[in-house]
């Protein structure tokens, strides 16, 4: 029985949803802003890019994974590795935000606090997700397609929750000065995050 293909796809899929929290970062519209929000949104942004790109490279070895009739230890192993990096990704996105301090907006240091707090709660999720990968068993073709089936489900839960705080942080003028940042437009590759 080859099972695990279909429940892989899910995995993908779901696993797509959660690539969208980093690309939220990115803001989508230019105005001329003021000196020190442009700096903040530069140290942020250029803190983004890099790990935008491994959430992106996490994702994509998640899907050439399930394109193929992979073996289960080996679906398993490319699963927990793309989940490590991820919660390394959004781990290093809230310290990068953490350390760029508040913007210089109205509210900004609540804004940045919760932000900072929700990237560590993705990144917690993930790493989550990488010990339930690890426990599952590649022996039993059935009981590992189960597995995967749960921790699709749960993805696909992290992937729709959670980006309040960030939307929040970059509402307004704080997503404008990001949006003029040149690491914040590459790290926007996702077609609903480059709408300008």
């Amino acid at each position: 029985m080859e099972g695990t293909n279909p429940v892989n796809k899910k995995l993908a899929a779901a696993l797509s949803g959660g690539a969208v929290l980093v690309l939220a970062l990115s803001g989508c519209s230019s105005d001329n802003g003021n000196e020190k929000l442009n700096s903040w949104a530069k140290s942020v942004c250029d803190a983004v890019q890099p790990q935008a790109k491994k959430i992106e490279d996490a994702n994509a070895a998640i899907q050439k994974e399930t394109s193929d009739n992979s073996k289960p230890a080996d679906v398993q192993s490319t699963d927990s590795q793309a989940f490590q990096d991820m919660s390394d990704a959004y781990k290093a996105i809230g310290a990068a935000v953490n350390k760029a301090g508040a913007p210089a907006v109205s509210g900004g240091a609540k804004k940045q606090k919760d932000a900072v707090k929700e990237l560590n709660d993705i990144s917690g999720s993930y790493a989550d997700l990488k010990k339930q990968v690890d426990k599952l068993d590649t022996k039993d073709q059935a009981k590992f397609a189960d597995g995967l089936k749960g921790i699709a489900t749960q993805l696909d839960k992290l992937s729709q929750s959670g980006s309040d705080a960030l939307k929040k942080l970059e509402e307004g003028e704080v997503g404008k000065a990001m949006a003029k940042q040149p690491t914040c437009k590459s790290a926007s590759a996702s077609p609903a995050a480059a709408k300008n």
